[in-house]
């Protein structure tokens, strides 16, 4: 196995372990719909399940349709994360970086789904009326790795062209 596939790997299942075991965690100790108070006005460990995909979208619905629909897309976007990991030269390490937390986020919410048709979410962040809506460890990695591949398209678009540096890609 190369290093590379041994880097994506062991951190992959680091994260994946780490999201299960919060949320294992959630479910035995939080009934559903209950909360922790872990600071006064601000952040709460709740236990949230989520039928649908970011941010409750597609939560209504008929179920079992959309967990087998939610559970194919999943698949395929995690055999897409494979083939751009396997297409990033090793050089790229942020993107590979990236790569490797939406894989592990895509897998830890796969599991999910698979286990109990929904997403266990239980990172609950709100000030006064403002409530940002509960997400996991999984949907962490999807974002920071979505945020850190942006982040590289940015830099990519302010490499100059053929040593000439008026050129902007």
């Amino acid at each position: 196995m190369s290093n590379r596939y041994l880097h994506l790997f062991l951190a992959s299942n680091v994260l994946i372990i780490l999201d299960q075991y919060t949320k294992m965690w959630v479910n035995a100790h939080i009934p559903k719909h209950r909360y922790i108070m872990v600071i006064d006005n601000f952040f709460a460990i709740t236990h949230i399940r989520n039928p649908g995909v970011a941010f409750g979208l597609f939560a209504e619905g008929p179920s079992e349709l959309k967990t087998y629909l939610f559970i194919g897309f999943s698949v395929i976007a995690i055999v897409a994360i494979l083939i751009f990991f396997h297409q990033t030269p090793q050089e790229n390490k942020i993107v590979r970086v990236a790569l490797i937390l939406i894989f592990s986020g895509a897998i830890g919410n796969l599991i999910d789904r698979v286990l109990y048709q929904e997403v266990i979410d239980f990172l609950d962040f709100f000030y006064g009326s403002y409530h940002w809506p509960a997400f996991n460890i999984a949907d962490s990695c999807i974002t920071i790795g979505v945020l850190l591949m942006f982040m590289d398209l940015i830099r990519i678009g302010k490499i100059p062209r053929s040593g000439d540096s008026s050129d902007v890609v």
